[in-house]
């Protein structure tokens, strides 16, 4: 019998909340929620991070019930949007430390492996974006334009 995993293939994130009403103990006008987030992207925050904060410290669980919109949207209206999707960007840098990684140590055929897996999950969400209109047609992904993000 072929041995089964046990990891949750990539399910990882926090549970959002059950209903998509405003909960009655957001004391938050629209109004006053899009000023929060736009003040969050101006300090440098990704919109997920833009999310955890809003939830964290001011109880916001959600964005979209209250606004219509969700946090990118807002974003996006106020020209403040990160110009690669945040999915889009944290593969690259990930494809980046793998290949930083086999620099160092050529031999390790578990990371060439995450490599192919990361840059193909990279392709397709290319794909995905440039059909929808959220990146150029002629967008294309080459690791050398994008080693400024191992900066951090």
């Amino acid at each position: 019998m072929p041995h089964r995993s046990r990891h949750k293939k990539g399910r990882s994130s926090s549970t959002r909340p059950v209903t998509k009403t405003v909960p009655p103990w957001v004391k938050y006008t629209p109004e006053e929620v899009e000023q929060l987030i736009v003040e969050l992207a101006r300090r440098g925050f990704t919109p997920s991070m833009i999310g955890i904060i809003l939830r964290d410290q001011y109880g916001i669980p959600l964005v979209k019930p209250i606004l219509g919109k969700s946090i990118t949207e807002v974003l996006e209206e106020h020209g403040l949007a990160p110009p690669i999707p945040e999915d889009l960007m944290f593969l690259i840098k990930k494809a980046l430390r793998i290949r930083k990684h086999l620099e160092e140590h050529p031999k390790d055929m578990s990371a060439k492996r995450g490599l192919i897996l990361t840059e193909s999950k990279i392709h397709r969400l290319i794909k995905y974006y440039k059909r929808v209109g959220k990146l150029p047609p002629d967008f294309e992904y080459k690791p050398e334009k994008f080693t400024h993000l191992l900066a951090w």
